[in-house]
């Protein structure tokens, strides 16, 4: 049997009695124990001024709700200088001052909705008797996240998208708590750099190689050393690496299987995506050459993994047949081309300009649309003024000796960067192609197996070495990227002799995003906050 104990919100309560309504909602009658210190002179009253009532939601009962009226003594204050004249006693223990609910009923509210959000934590809570709207929900949790956490000494900074590629915001995160400490609605270098300033407790600074941050931390925090985070030089490095393999040309497609290939490879065949890699010229005689043959429209969809009515189509034309373009719409600037062209001739080159004059016509597009058109001009131009160049012809592509595919740029920077040990038989023998087909594919693939062993090791001494070796290799994209290693060349050599790292970052980015879906993109820097902050600095 449940005792009057047991229904009493505090160890000041002393329940009076407990009454269930028609309604089947539990009426719960206490007293506050009484004590008469007035809270700003400390001084102890026993003139009773009179009685308060307080009525509070308390944790529900059988699936019911709860309340809980609460009888509260309101005292004289004995000290004439004293400023407050009357005072009630204080039920902080109970619940907060001006609340409707007890505060462990507050608990409750406050992890639904930093779990769940708004409208999923009000219907949970009405399912348990917790009758709150998600206004109160979500406004709970905005209070609840105005605690100062604890003054990190070490901390990642990212961004993250709110629109992307359009418009980003800043989390920041300590690492060695590894918990969100704040959320920055921009990425701009003023705001991080003010909040910086705020918290001059700050040592180490973990970044990716974004120069804004950087920036950023030399303004707000000069006193912190900044640490590149190693995923991120692997990347970069990856990204000249493909670039370079770039010079080697796409991949052109593969020859025809025989029949008992196709037999053997069919599942692998049935989608294959021949005509994003061969010439449409190719695929026209490749196909009609089969037709020759005497081949069905579906054996020759089958071969060639084309969809047997375009099959049908390349065969009943004379030539490969032109792909539709969609028709020009006002939100287009080729849709004005000879409005801009004449324009152009002019000598209005300012892209701003010529968006003032074709909206006049009816343009509805963006000035950066309208900017890729005049850059094809732009080089179109220099080229002609600065005459014939000595341009690199790209080179043949290195194809795979299992199957005959040229091997695209991605897949090798891929495997340049990946050692020995950990590659397949398969991915083996395409090394050993590609440094048997480019020349510069062996040189970077020691160079980068040399700067992973630097990463790897806890000294930065030979990083100086490597980067005179990688500007002495002749390889531009290999040269660009040891130049920026150059330029944040102390940043780097944190990142190798330091433990830290933005991988807590990068994982906190990815449960922000969560958040930010399972809200519908609708949630404001506060609330995202709010969710992000760990649930004991919201208690």
């Amino acid at each position: 049997m449940i005792s009057k104990k047991h229904w009493s919100p505090g160890s000041d309560v002393w329940v009076q009695g407990v009454k269930r309504r028609d309604s089947g909602e539990w009426l719960v009658s206490g007293v506050l124990a009484p004590r008469g210190i007035c809270p700003d002179c400390g001084l102890h009253s026993r003139r009773r001024h009179g009685w308060r009532q307080r009525r509070l939601q308390d944790l529900p009962a059988h699936g019911d709700k709860v309340t809980v009226a609460l009888w509260v003594c309101r005292w004289r204050c004995p000290a004439s200088t004293c400023p407050r004249r009357t005072f009630s006693d204080y039920t902080s223990s109970i619940a907060r001052p001006f609340a409707r609910r007890t505060s462990r009923a507050d608990d409750i509210v406050g992890h639904l909705g930093h779990a769940t959000g708004g409208r999923p934590a009000e219907r949970l809570l009405r399912r348990l008797g917790v009758g709150v709207s998600n206004d109160t929900v979500l406004r709970h949790l905005k209070k609840c996240a105005e605690s100062v956490a604890p003054p990190p000494t070490v901390i990642g900074i990212d961004d993250w998208s709110w629109r992307k590629s359009q418009t980003y915001g800043t989390i920041i995160v300590d690492l060695e708590r590894q918990t969100v400490i704040d959320i920055l609605p921009d990425r701009s270098v003023e705001s991080c750099a003010s909040w910086l300033r705020q918290h001059p407790e700050i040592e180490v600074i973990s970044r990716d190689r974004c120069g804004g941050y950087a920036k950023a931390a030399r303004q707000g925090a000069p006193q912190a050393l900044q640490v590149a985070d190693r995923f991120h030089l692997v990347q970069n490095l990856r990204q000249a690496i493909e670039e370079q393999m770039n010079m080697h040309g796409r991949a052109t497609g593969r020859a025809l299987l025989s029949d008992a290939e196709n037999i053997s490879t069919a599942n692998h065949l049935l989608r294959s995506r021949l005509a994003h890699r061969k010439s449409r010229e190719e695929i026209f005689r490749n196909i009609h050459a089969l037709r020759d043959q005497g081949l069905s429209c579906s054996e020759i969809g089958r071969r060639t993994g084309l969809p047997r009515r375009s099959v049908a189509k390349w065969l009943s034309s004379d030539s490969p047949p032109d792909r539709r373009r969609a028709a020009l719409k006002p939100t287009s600037p080729w849709y004005f081309e000879s409005i801009l062209a004449d324009l152009w001739k002019q000598g209005i080159r300012s892209g701003q300009e010529l968006l003032v004059e074709i909206q006049r016509h009816g343009y509805e597009g963006s000035l950066s649309h309208l900017q890729r058109l005049l850059a094809g001009w732009r080089r179109d131009e220099q080229t002609v003024l600065a005459g014939p160049t000595d341009t690199p012809l790209p080179l043949a592509p290195v194809r795979d000796p299992q199957t005959g595919h040229a091997i695209s740029p991605v897949v090798a920077a891929a495997l340049c960067i990946k050692p020995r040990r950990k590659l397949t038989a398969d991915q083996a023998q395409k090394v050993d192609a590609l440094k048997a087909g480019s020349p510069s594919f062996a040189t970077m693939r020691s160079l980068a197996m040399r700067f992973q062993g630097i990463l790897r090791g806890d000294q930065s001494a030979p990083l100086d070495a490597w980067i005179d070796l990688a500007i002495e290799t002749g390889i531009p994209p290999i040269m660009r990227f040891a130049r920026t290693l150059h330029r944040d060349i102390e940043a780097v050599r944190n990142a190798i002799e330091l433990p830290w790292n933005n991988g807590q970052a990068e994982g906190q980015v990815n449960r922000l995003k969560t958040l930010k879906r399972a809200m519908y993109g609708r949630a404001g820097p506060e609330l995202l906050r709010a969710r992000m902050l760990p649930l004991r600095h919201t208690d």
